[in-house]
């Protein structure tokens, strides 16, 4: 016997009426809906908004190697004058190295081969680089006193997006998801989408979009970019519409019997999630489907925005998810980690990302969507103002730097068109208002109605939280 003929025999001798109390045609009713609706952790509520929130959504653009806060938004004049000087003691402090700089026995400063100009009636400092952000100062937030704990990728990574520096707790996606739950029952309340620079760059494991203690259906979702935008969501070969619509049928009364002998979260947790891949083979390829797309868009996010798979198309794709109802969208873009070679990488990541970023912006406001949309730039620490190897007339690299980073926001009832924060005149120490990994999570999440210290989890005996036992509202950025 199939498993197809087996689930059908098997549902046909348990009928609704035996395992709901009650007849019911189909997935999606009145008793279906209340197995669902229990909360799969009875010693865990869902929390509701606790505060007024100006954000009903996130796009977090995550620029994954850490971008360089002196070659893109901190500007630092002075460094010309301390090109190729030993980084003096004082400012360094001791600060300990990673392994790639830790044998070197000179830490010369490098100045940035790119020029700033001040843009918009803030004035605010951009590179070269980024001509295209250089139009949207107006609607950002920069915060250049960012700082961080890690000092390597991984860890730091880890850190900023799910509050650890150790694997295995709820990515901010999933935490957003367990909060507030989703606006659109068709499509995931978390996508996460991945772009890759010429050389890829650092690996981006799954368990950073993960429901780590979270029960596994606040889990981020991938969308692919090539082939099937979700694996295994087409129906398997000779299989139709209507008998997938059957096995699951089949699936959820021999689920529910399970979870009603067992009471494990993870298996209503199996249904939801069956649920909505069935409702994604309708909705997803619509998503997907940029045929409709105005001449006017693909100008405005760039030529590259019509190849699936490219930052540009992730930050289209974006929009369009908005639209539809997703709480938080995650785009990761890989290949910022410059070692080496700095301004020609440099020139190739600014060319594939600024335009897009800043299209995305202007998109969200012409379209209303931008005051309830907080969108998020940045990386998971910042580089060194010294050079890591050699200086040349025409390269340099630099290391990691934890101690200061630059990040905008823009949207979502923050402040635009201010900057905050303060670094020294070699962008290697905070001088004023320091912003903690803690803090900007804590911020984000007031900006969507959450206190982050009301937002909790107990696992194992003791209460979780994104920003375990620190953070603060940034209010300065508030609007």
């Amino acid at each position: 016997m199939t498993d197809l003929s087996y689930l059908t025999a098997t549902a046909d001798k348990l009928t609704r009426r035996h395992f709901f109390g009650r007849s019911a045609p189909g997935l999606g009713t009145a008793a279906l809906a209340s197995l669902l609706g229990r909360d799969a952790q009875a010693n865990n509520p869902l929390p509701v908004s606790h505060i007024a929130p100006r954000a009903k959504r996130v796009i977090w653009m995550f620029q994954s190697g850490a971008p360089s806060q002196m070659d893109l938004f901190d500007y630092k004049p002075r460094l010309a004058e301390f090109h190729k000087q030993e980084l003096p003691a004082s400012i360094r402090m001791g600060q300990r190295l990673t392994g790639m700089t830790s044998g070197q026995s000179s830490f010369p400063v490098v100045a940035s081969k790119f020029k700033f100009a001040q843009h918009g009636q803030s004035g605010t400092w951009v590179s070269e680089m980024l001509p295209h952000t250089a139009k949207i100062v107006d609607e950002m937030c920069l915060i250049r006193s960012m700082h961080t704990e890690a000092i390597n990728h991984d860890p730091a990574i880890t850190f900023i997006q799910t509050g650890s520096q150790l694997p295995g707790r709820p990515s901010f996606g999933s935490w957003v998801d367990y909060g507030l739950g989703t606006m659109n029952e068709d499509l995931p309340a978390f996508v996460v989408m991945i772009s890759n620079g010429a050389t890829k760059g650092q690996g981006l494991l799954a368990r950073l979009w993960g429901s780590g203690f979270l029960p596994s259906q606040h889990q981020g979702v991938k969308l692919r970019g090539v082939g099937d935008p979700v694996l295994y969501l087409s129906d398997p070969q000779g299989m139709d519409r209507q008998g997938r619509r059957q096995m699951l049928d089949g699936l959820a009364e021999l689920n529910g019997m399970q979870y009603q002998d067992v009471g494990d979260p993870e298996i209503t947790a199996r249904i939801a999630q069956y649920e909505l891949a069935f409702r994604m083979q309708t909705s997803v390829p619509e998503l997907m489907d940029l045929s409709h797309e105005s001449p006017h868009t693909f100008e405005l996010y760039g030529e590259d925005s019509k190849k699936p798979g490219t930052y540009a198309a992730n930050c289209l794709l974006a929009r369009r998810l908005v639209e539809r109802g997703v709480r938080f969208i995650q785009l990761y873009h890989r290949d910022w980690d410059h070692h080496g070679g700095l301004p020609d990488r440099m020139v190739q990541q600014c060319k594939e990302t600024d335009q897009a970023s800043a299209a995305l912006v202007m998109d969200l406001k012409q379209r209303g969507l931008l005051d309830d949309t907080l969108v998020i730039w940045g990386g998971e620490f910042g580089r060194t103002v010294y050079c890591q190897g050699a200086i040349t007339d025409t390269t340099y690299g630099r290391d990691h730097h934890p101690r200061c980073f630059s990040m905008w926001m823009a949207g979502g009832g923050v402040k635009p068109g201010m900057v905050l924060g303060e670094t020294d005149e070699y962008s290697y120490n905070i001088v004023s208002n320091p912003v903690h990994v803690h803090d900007l999570q804590a911020t984000i999440l007031n900006q969507l109605g959450l206190d982050h210290t009301r937002l909790t989890y107990r696992f194992q005996g003791r209460d979780f939280r994104l920003t375990d036992v620190h953070g603060k509202v940034v209010s300065e950025v508030l609007a």
